[in-house]
């Protein structure tokens, strides 16, 4: 049953962030059982003020990205604790080598918000993986010096925003140091979730001379870009940054027209071009988010019909076992004659998919 609530008067209004079943309970926004303990026992949870003082109703879609929900119990078969093959292409702890010309870089593996569809809750979160040692870091940069092919950098996690602007100053410039990286790519949630971490010394942390700096934004609902997020943002992008958009497609919060568009128009409104629509991995316990593709793809005709080509992602599936992107607009996905879809990974190879 759907609980309105305001903010005006709710006790959920908070100053900290909410990370246990009893935070929640307090806050109004579950009841206690052991089922949702047993969520909370096995995936992170994390609900930042910010997107507290977001939620109107229990199943309103701010509420649904960040709640724990009992079906995450529930595992469906294909779903996978790695499900897009990060360990497969890890040559060295916290790198992943997918592609050539790009790594991705896992400094932290805690986030200030823990999605409940996120493709690497099993990885993230207190007591999970922890964060590179300094031993662990130099392995990584040095991989990544060793290696001339490499342009490309990709900060994740985790949330690299978490890291302090000393430490993040530092990352930059050891990284922008060496010669053939010429781009640093910052994926995040914090200027939506908690913008307030997104200070000008954090901002000034994330430039260098010698190569260029992106931002990623992941957003999911219009609703995420309040005023506080709107100044974060705005910090990065007057700090001369370009920031991109990702976004999961999930059922429930943002599988129709009109919410999709007015997300893809509120990037642009904020200076964000929009980048990639995911379609959700099979991680374990996020099948009640999943939805088909078919129905991502009406929803991708549908968009461009609605905006502009500056406001239209692309849409892709990250191929389940490490196998690259596809795009799931193009000939990268068919239905054989059995009624079976599979998908083309980067190098011509097809894949079964069921999810």
């Amino acid at each position: 049953m759907t609980r309105h609530v305001s903010n005006s008067s709710w006790p959920g209004v908070t100053t900290r962030t909410l990370r246990t079943i009893d935070d929640l309970h307090d806050a109004g926004l579950v009841s206690r059982n052991d089922d949702l303990t047993r969520v909370a026992d096995r995936y992170a949870v994390a609900i930042t003020p910010a997107i507290v003082a977001l939620i109107e109703s229990d199943d309103d879609p701010i509420a649904r990205q960040f709640v724990p929900d009992t079906r995450e119990l529930e595992t469906t078969p294909g779903e996978n604790a790695d499900p897009i093959g990060d360990k497969r292409h890890s040559p060295v702890e916290g790198l992943v080598h997918r592609y050539r010309d790009r790594v991705l870089l896992k400094m932290v593996h805690v986030c200030p918000v823990y999605c409940r569809f996120c493709f690497r809750r099993e990885m993230v979160g207190p007591g999970r993986e922890p964060g590179l040692s300094p031993s662990e870091l130099d392995a990584a940069i040095a991989y990544i010096a060793a290696h001339a092919e490499i342009s490309e950098v990709i900060l994740t996690g985790g949330d690299p925003f978490v890291l302090t602007a000393r430490r993040a100053a530092d990352l930059t410039q050891r990284l922008a140091a060496i010669p053939h990286v010429k781009v640093l790519r910052w994926h995040t949630r914090v200027p939506a979730v908690a913008p307030d971490r997104v200070t000008p010394d954090f901002v000034a942390a994330l430039k260098s001379k010698h190569a260029a700096t992106y931002v990623a934004l992941h957003a999911n609902h219009a609703r995420e870009f309040t005023p506080a997020a709107r100044e974060a943002i705005a910090r990065i992008v007057d700090a001369g940054i370009p920031m991109l958009s990702q976004t999961v497609l999930l059922k429930g919060i943002n599988d129709d027209a009109d919410t999709l568009a007015d997300l893809m128009r509120m990037f642009v409104e904020n200076r964000i071009k929009p980048y990639y629509l995911h379609h959700a991995d099979m991680a374990p316990g996020t099948s009640h988010f999943r939805t088909t593709i078919e129905h991502g793809q009406n929803l991708m005709r549908e968009l461009r019909r609605r905006v502009s080509g500056i406001a239209l992602p692309s849409y892709v599936l990250d191929i389940p076992g490490g196998h690259a992107k596809a795009n799931l607009e193009t000939c990268d996905i068919e239905r054989t004659s059995n009624d079976q879809l599979r998908v083309r990974d980067d190098e011509g190879a097809w894949h079964d998919y069921s999810g």
